[in-house]
């Protein structure tokens, strides 16, 4: 399998899309963003078709030409046989309007991070649909309990509250903006945390830190550490873990991600004992 892996390509190109070399490949997904070079999804890609026994690999295509790759696929989505893309930042909202139709999750989310192939039945086109495998795992508790929102940036978090009200959706959200306000509030149990693993260097992103440590140092629970990459021991992981929290690692959420994926775009059965054995592999070669 490792040296099959080697033959796959990555296409870095941050001019028009080039498409890659993939006469070799019975079966090929992709994955386009920018930078990608350091992405673990084709690895888990590759420990979901062996150990499922479905034989398919997925392509890195490290470019900002979104237009191009999905001009590519329109007109080459047999040759090989196309499973899909999995598609990362900075193409998850660019790619919306440029796809024939978005399911139910992707639009409510207001992201894409899969697209897969469907044909019309009656006019027998191929249609790019986006789909959102991201929110997989997110829990009934979550959409059950008051859920915080922490941002340096006050005009991202106005963006999410308005769209959550226009959806009806925003009755368990609470924007937390000052140390003040985090004190009379009941402390978590669950935190995802995405921030970047750097130390705070403006009033925005102290404030930030300080309500986080706020709620750490008074609760305790489980933290999901997005910022896995290049190291999952991130300043806030190393603080939660010293407040007697729970870490876990973002890669868990990225393995159950791309499993949904690969049943979506290659039928592949996902079964407890695939999914065990993926997560085995991919947390081995994060060690």
């Amino acid at each position: 399998m490792a040296n099959q892996a080697k033959e796959i390509p990555d296409v870095k190109t941050g001019s028009p899309f080039v498409a890659p070399s993939i006469s070799h490949l019975s079966q090929v997904a992709y994955l386009i963003g920018y930078p990608i070079a350091h992405s673990s999804s084709p690895f888990l890609h590759e420990s979901i078709s062996a150990i499922a026994g479905t034989p398919y690999r997925q392509v890195l295509v490290e470019s900002l030409d979104l237009t191009g790759f999905l001009a590519y696929l329109r007109n080459h989505p047999t040759t090989p046989k196309f499973l899909g893309s999995g598609v990362t930042m900075p193409h998850k909202v660019a790619v919306i309007p440029l796809l024939d139709e978005l399911t139910p999750e992707a639009a409510a989310v207001g992201a894409v991070n899969t697209i897969f192939l469907r044909q019309d039945p009656e006019s027998r086109k191929v249609k790019l649909i986006g789909h959102n495998t991201d929110t997989i795992g997110v829990r009934d508790a979550f959409l059950n309990s008051f859920v915080y929102i922490i941002n340096r940036d006050e005009s991202e978090v106005m963006a999410v509250l308005d769209e959550c009200r226009a959806r009806d959706a925003a009755d368990t959200l609470i924007h937390v903006s000052s140390l003040v306000q985090a004190k009379a509030l009941e402390a978590p149990a669950l935190v995802v945390s995405a921030i970047p693993n750097f130390t705070p260097s403006t009033d925005a992103e102290r404030m930030v830190r300080q309500i986080l440590s706020h709620f750490l140092e008074t609760g305790k629970g489980a933290l999901l550490e997005m910022c896995y990459h290049p190291s999952p021991d991130t300043q806030i992981a190393e603080l939660a873990q010293e407040n007697g929290w729970q870490v876990i690692g973002g890669i868990e959420a990225m393995i159950s991600q791309g499993c949904a994926q690969s049943q979506l775009c290659a039928g592949v059965e996902i079964t407890e004992k695939v999914r065990s054995a993926v997560r085995d592999a991919v947390l081995k070669k994060q060690h």
